[in-house]
């Protein structure tokens, strides 16, 4: 999600103090442990989680730069990917990674093959932005969402903040089409080499649309109750499952995550959606919330395979938190954002107790190597 755009030349990068620094793990520390989810293999639970960071050739293909960054953070559980566009209209962003065309393809077989020579396993998330878009990054086309109702504040483009492109909301009858688009964006992501999909349900983009009772408006069988607000996230999930094995398909969820215009009072809509996608037999389950939301228990209770949680900025990502949830069977894996930004060999540092880079938020967001492939490593 891209707040604000990168200005000026950022400072000189330098190996500082992140967090206070700690007694090295245990061999047996919980987030050392190996964990399955469906055919995914993690040597660790800590994972990276998806991170927008706009470095991808304009036509959405990952480059050079793509392929070494994801190198570098290997040695994660589980590599998530930038949210990357299963179709050209689903675009957010500028110089988002794409899996839509034979170049996108190429490139991520060159991501997967650096990621695998690492011993690492790696997982595209595929986020259609919806309403959360502009025209002019998708060549003069018109958004599409749950709604027609335009998404209030301004997004980053080529030209700088502009307010949300007013979309159209999906006809009842294209909504095949658009999960057939998350399906063949997966084909191809599986086809690159890569180890599975995320499907990005999260965070205000076009699936979480369908699910928020305060965005959702819809009058056919995809509006209104529950039931009907989960429906096209499972006929995603089903397909993409059907697509490339349910084992190999992952979901991302935010429960009342305010992101992106979101607001979402009834949260019942996520026991409906997920005790139908334990149906399915997903890989896992990627949860946005609070350790102590109670929603995170409500989902355990329905889910019985693999839950990873992803806490935001509730404990900051320090490492003795991150490991009191999984100690605590809280979930099976975490997911970490800004250490891994400025931390590519971040599980290394935590099993050492090292001290932390400090991220740089003025290169997040697009640019060059500066901030993105160029953070210290450890020796040794």
């Amino acid at each position: 999600m891209i707040r604000t755009p990168r200005t000026g030349r950022p400072p000189a990068l330098r190996p500082v103090q992140h967090h206070v620094t700690h007694q090295p793990l245990p061999s047996d520390s919980p987030l050392l442990q190996p964990v399955t989810a469906g055919a995914l293999r993690a040597a660790n639970r800590v994972w990276l989680a998806p991170l927008t960071r706009n470095r991808a050739d304009a036509d959405g293909t990952p480059n050079d730069l793509s392929v070494e960054y994801y190198r570098q953070r290997a040695g994660a559980g589980v590599v998530i990917t930038e949210g990357s566009q299963p179709s050209a209209v689903g675009q957010g962003y500028p110089n988002t990674a794409g899996v839509v065309t034979d170049a996108n393809e190429a490139g991520w077989t060159r991501v997967a093959d650096a990621v695998h020579a690492e011993g690492g396993t790696l997982v595209v998330q595929l986020m259609h932005a919806g309403r959360i878009s502009h025209t002019g990054t998708i060549d003069g086309a018109t958004p599409v969402s749950s709604t027609a109702t335009p998404a209030q504040g301004e997004i980053f483009t080529t030209e700088g903040p502009q307010a949300h492109s007013a979309p159209r909301a999906l006809a009842t009858d294209e909504l095949p089409g658009v999960a057939a688009e998350f399906a063949d964006a997966a084909r191809r992501a599986i086809r690159a080499g890569v180890d599975g999909v995320e499907l990005h349900a999260a965070n205000g983009y076009l699936l979480h649309q369908f699910l928020a009772d305060g965005v959702n408006d819809r009058t056919d069988a995809y509006g209104g109750p529950a039931e009907n607000r989960a429906r096209f996230v499972v006929e995603v999930a089903k397909a993409t499952a059907d697509a490339v094995g349910a084992d190999r398909v992952g979901i991302r969820l935010s429960p009342a995550n305010p992101y992106n215009d979101i607001t979402e009072d009834d949260v019942s809509v996520y026991e409906t959606l997920v005790a139908q996608l334990a149906d399915l037999g997903l890989a896992y389950v990627h949860l946005l919330a609070e350790a102590d939301d109670p929603i995170v228990g409500k989902l355990r209770a329905v889910w019985p395979g693999v839950l990873v949680l992803n806490t935001g900025f509730a404990v900051d990502s320090d490492r003795d938190a991150v490991g009191r949830i999984v100690a605590d069977g809280v979930a099976d894996a975490v997911t970490v954002g800004r250490p891994f930004i400025a931390n590519p060999d971040l599980v290394t540092r935590w099993t050492r107790g090292s001290e932390l880079n400090e991220p740089d938020p003025s290169t997040f967001y697009g640019g060059g190597a500066e901030g993105y492939t160029d953070y210290p490593r450890l020796a040794g």
